[in-house]
C-alpha cells in the first residue's frame, strides 16, 4: 500500500511540477512579449515627439530646402547652415533617452543630416520601413547589421555593428512629410534588456531570432559560448546576427564535439517551430544551441518579423524532484516517530512566521496594496494598538530603489497639511528590510468613485479639488512637485467624523528643487507620471516639470470627475502623448451635451493650458474654486448624506483602501 501510494504521489508531484513549469515558461514568454511591445511603442512615441518638435521641424525644413536648391553632394550637405544647430538641438534629447545617433532622410532617399557625418550624402536603400515612414507612420526596426562607417555620439566609429532604429516622419506645417527622422538603438543593450524583463532561475533566458535562426539579442551564456568555441574568445566577439541557434546534437558543455559542421546542423526545436508559425512549448526537453537539455516556450511575432524563445535548463527545472522523492519515502518510513518532530517543526515554523510578520514596533495584519517598488500592509503599533499602513520595499530591490524609497519618506515627512498622507515612522529590520509607517486610511479613491458612481456634481468636484489644492499648495511652497497626481492617488475618507475628506497619496515620484541626486535616481526612466494626466512639458522632458505640471494633472482629474472620462482618451501611449502636446481639450459641456457652469468649465480648461505660465497656482486655483457659483452646493451635510446612502456599513461593499 505504501509503495502504491508513494508511486501515485510521486507521479502527481512530477505532473504538478510539469504543469507549474509550463505555466511559468508561458508567463515569462508573455511578459517579455508584452514588455517588447510596450518598449517599441515607447520608442515610436519618443521618435514622434522629437519629429513633432517645432524647432526640429523648422531646422529639417531648412535642410530639405538647402538640399533641393544646392544639391545632395556630401560636401554641400556638410556645409548646410542648419546642420550643426540641428545636431546641437538633438544631442541632449538623444543622450537623455539613450539613443546612439540620428539620421535624416529626405524624399529622394538621401541622408541629408546625421550625427554620423560619414553617412551624410549616402543614398539609403528603399525599404518597407522607409515607405511606412513616408506614409506617415512611426516604426521600430528589428536589429540589422550596419555595413559602412558610422559615428556614435562620442565620435567613435562603429562599423559592422548590429543596430536598430526608431523612426518617425517629420512634417511641414501643412502636414506634408518632409523627411524621416531615425534614432539608432544598440540591440545588445536596450533591446536585450527588454527581453530580460522576466526570467527564471540561473539558467533561464529569453532570446530573439530572425527567419534564418540568427540571434537578434544577446545570450546570457556568452562566456560559456566562448569556452565551447561557438563564439570567438575576444572582447569584441559578437553574438547578434553572427550566431545561429542550431542544435549541435550533443551537449557541448560536457566537452563533446558536434558530429556535423555547424551549417549542416538543424535549428533548435523552439526556433524551428516558431519560424514555421507554430507557437508552443515543451517541458519534456529538447537540446538548445549549446546542446543542453532545456524546457522551452516559443512564438513568432509577425509585427516584428522575429521570434522569441524562453527556456530553462531541465536540470535546474526539475532539481527539486530528487530531494522531494527522498524526503517522501523517509517521512513515510518514519511516520510514527517523525510525527512528534513534524509537530515540533510546525510549531517552530508558526512562531517564525508570526515573528516575520512584525517589523520593529509594527505587527503586519493584511496586505492591502502592491506596486513596483514594494507592498503596503495594514498593521498595528504593538504598544499603542493604533492602526497604521506599513509600506515595505521589495527585498530584491537595488540600491537606486532603496534610495528612492528613503527619499519618498524624507520628502513626504516634511509635509504636515491635513490633506496630505501623514508619515509616522520608518526604519530597517536587522536583515536590512526597509519600511515606513503612515496613517491608515479607509475609503475610496477618486478612480473608484468615478468607476462606481460616474460623473460627480459640480459642487462636490469643487469641494474635493479645493482640498487637493491645499495639499499641493504646501508642497509647492516648499519647492516640491508631486509629479503623479491622478484619481488613484487622491483618496476620500473620514477624518474626525468629517466625510469627503481628501488625502493626497504617493509622493514616491516627488521632485525637490536643485537636487542632483534625484536626477541620478530617476534618470534611467523614460517618463515619470501617468500618461493620461501628464502635462505637455512632462511629456517632452521628465526633468522640466514644475508646480504647474501638478496643476495640469489636477485639472485633468477635475475634468474626469465632471465628465466621467479622461481629457484625452487614446489607444496607444504615443496617441495620448501627442494629444497632450497638440490637441485642445473638448469643453466638458460639449462632451456631456448639457450645460456646465461657465466659471468651473473655464477654470478646468485654464488648468489644462499648454503653457505652464497660463495655469493658476495651487493657491490661486483654490481661491478661484471657492468663488465658483456651485461652490456652496456641496458641504459637510450633503457629503454626510451621500456617505450614509452609498457607504453605510450595512449596505456598502468593503471600501477600496
Amino acid at each position: 500500500m505504501l509503495a502504491f501510494v508513494g508511486t501515485w504521489v510521486r507521479a502527481r508531484i512530477e505532473r504538478a511540477m510539469e504543469v507549474h513549469l509550463a505555466g511559468n515558461l508561458q508567463t515569462i514568454l508573455d511578459a517579455n512579449v508584452e514588455a517588447l511591445r510596450e518598449w517599441a511603442a515607447a520608442m515610436r512615441s519618443l521618435a514622434e515627439v522629437l519629429a513633432a518638435d517645432d524647432s526640429v521641424r523648422e531646422r529639417v525644413a531648412g535642410l530639405v530646402s538647402h538640399a533641393q536648391e544646392k544639391g545632395t553632394a556630401p560636401q554641400v550637405l556638410l556645409a548646410a547652415p542648419g546642420l550643426e544647430t540641428l545636431n546641437t538641438h538633438l544631442r541632449p534629447a538623444l543622450e537623455a533617452r539613450g539613443f546612439q545617433s540620428y539620421f535624416l532622410i529626405d524624399r529622394s532617399l538621401v541622408i541629408i543630416a546625421s550625427s554620423a557625418k560619414p553617412l551624410i550624402g549616402i543614398n539609403a536603400n528603399s525599404s518597407d520601413t522607409l515607405d511606412a515612414c513616408f506614409a506617415g507612420n512611426a516604426v521600430v526596426t528589428r536589429p540589422f547589421l550596419l555595413e559602412g562607417p558610422r559615428d556614435d555620439l562620442a565620435g567613435k566609429v562603429l562599423s559592422g555593428q548590429p543596430l536598430m532604429f526608431a523612426a518617425a516622419p517629420v512634417r511641414s506645417r501643412n502636414g506634408e512629410v518632409l523627411a524621416v527622422l531615425g534614432l539608432s538603438i544598440l540591440p545588445q543593450t536596450d533591446f536585450t534588456r527588454i527581453l530580460r524583463t522576466a526570467s527564471s532561475g540561473n539558467s533561464g533566458e529569453t532570446f530573439a531570432f530572425d527567419r534564418q535562426g540568427l540571434f537578434l539579442s544577446e545570450s546570457r551564456f556568452k562566456d560559456q559560448l566562448k569556452q565551447i568555441g561557438l563564439v570567438p574568445d575576444s572582447p569584441d566577439a559578437r553574438i547578434i546576427l553572427a550566431l545561429e541557434a542550431r542544435d549541435p546534437l550533443v551537449d557541448l558543455t560536457k566537452g563533446l564535439t558536434a558530429p556535423k559542421r555547424r551549417s549542416e546542423l538543424p535549428l533548435t526545436l523552439g526556433v524551428r517551430e516558431a519560424i514555421a508559425g507554430r507557437p508552443g512549448m515543451t517541458v519534456s526537453g529538447y537540446r538548445d544551441y549549446r546542446g543542453v537539455p532545456v524546457a522551452g516556450a516559443w512564438t513568432w511575432l509577425p509585427d516584428f518579423d522575429m521570434g522569441l524563445v524562453t527556456k530553462l535548463d531541465l536540470k535546474e527545472a526539475f532539481a527539486p524532484l530528487l530531494p522531494i522523492r527522498l524526503a517522501f519515502w523517509f517521512l513515510f518510513s518514519l511516520l510514527t516517530l517523525g510525527s512528534g518532530v513534524v509537530f515540533f517543526l510546525m510549531r517552530a515554523a508558526n512562531r517564525a512566521a508570526l515573528k516575520a510578520r512584525q517589523l520593529g514596533q509594527y505587527r503586519l495584519e493584511e496586505e492591502i496594496g502592491k506596486g513596483g517598488f514594494g507592498s503596503v500592509y495594514r498593521a498595528r503599533h504593538v504598544l499603542m494598538r493604533r492602526p497604521v499602513a506599513v509600506k515595505v520595499l521589495n527585498p530584491q530591490a537595488g540600491a537606486n530603489s532603496i534610495a528612492r524609497f528613503e527619499r519618498e519618506v524624507q520628502m513626504t515627512s516634511r509635509l504636515s497639511h491635513p490633506n496630505t498622507v501623514a508619515i509616522y515612522d520608518y526604519g530597517h529590520t536587522p536583515a536590512g528590510l526597509f519600511y515606513y509607517a503612515m496613517e491608515y486610511l479607509e475609503g475610496l479613491s477618486l478612480a473608484a468613485l468615478i468607476a462606481h458612481y460616474g460623473p460627480q456634481p459640480e459642487g462636490r468636484i469643487i469641494y474635493l479639488l479645493r482640498q487637493a489644492c491645499a495639499s499641493l499648495a504646501e508642497a509647492h511652497a516648499q519647492g516640491l512637485v508631486h509629479r503623479d497626481i491622478k484619481p488613484q492617488n487622491i483618496l476620500l475618507t473620514r477624518r474626525g467624523g468629517i466625510p469627503d475628506f481628501v488625502k493626497v497619496l504617493d509622493f514616491g515620484l516627488v521632485k525637490a528643487p536643485e537636487n542632483t541626486e534625484e536626477l541620478e535616481l530617476t534618470g534611467a526612466q523614460t517618463t515619470l507620471g501617468t500618461p493620461l494626466y501628464m502635462s505637455p512639458e512632462a511629456v517632452k522632458s521628465a526633468d522640466s516639470v514644475q508646480p504647474a505640471s501638478d496643476i495640469y494633472a489636477l485639472g485633468a482629474v477635475g475634468y474626469e470627475l465632471l465628465t466621467g472620462g479622461p481629457v484625452f482618451p487614446g489607444t496607444t501611449l504615443g496617441e495620448v502623448f501627442m494629444q497632450h502636446l497638440r490637441s485642445t481639450p473638448e469643453k466638458p459641456s460639449a462632451r456631456l451635451k448639457r450645460p456646465v457652469s461657465p466659471d468651473l468649465e473655464d477654470l478646468l480648461l485654464c488648468c489644462l493650458a499648454k503653457k505652464p505660465s497660463e495655469r493658476p497656482t495651487a493657491r490661486q486655483l483654490e481661491e478661484a474654486l471657492e468663488h465658483c457659483v456651485s461652490a456652496t452646493a456641496w458641504n459637510r451635510e450633503t457629503a454626510e448624506e451621500w456617505w450614509q446612502i452609498h457607504l453605510a456599513p450595512q449596505t456598502a461593499k468593503k471600501p477600496q483602501v
